[in-house]
């Protein structure tokens, strides 16, 4: 797997991957950015997010779970001196559909948390990751 990396001005950085597709990445003007992207580490929590879903949904579907709607809600919090790594991270899935099992949803968890999500493999050796969720029914 490859990425470039551009520099657009000053801290305000484009990249690309080998699908292709151009992420912005910018800071606040303190440290020469321009507020114009998400932060490196706020992009770190979008892929745990993105990974984790693309396990989930199609794990859901495969059980014929119909979802109407779903989210994740991610927080976390970093160490106060640098690096400031990510200390903890707390992840919340959220479901919307009628009649979604809770076995379902645990399982689709398990196996994308244990298995499956790359960036979760990674994170979980060097932070806490705490995974809850919520079924909505609609």
């Amino acid at each position: 797997m490859k990425v470039y990396l551009k520099q657009a001005k000053g801290s305000t950085l484009i990249t690309k991957g080998e699908s292709n597709h151009w992420v912005v990445m910018d800071t606040s003007e303190e440290f020469l950015g321009n507020n114009a992207g998400s932060r490196p580490m706020e992009l770190i929590l979008m892929a745990l997010a993105g990974c984790s879903s693309m396990d989930i949904i199609p794990i859901l579907k495969k059980k014929k779970v119909e979802l109407t709607d779903y989210e994740v809600n991610i927080s976390a919090e970093r160490a106060s001196e640098h690096p400031k790594v990510f200390t903890k991270i707390e992840v919340e899935y959220v479901f919307y559909g009628k009649n979604i099992s809770p076995k379902d949803v645990e399982r689709a968890i398990e196996l994308s948390t244990t298995k499956y999500c790359s960036v979760s493999a990674m994170l979980k050796n060097s932070v806490e990751i705490k995974t809850t969720y919520k079924i909505i029914d609609q």
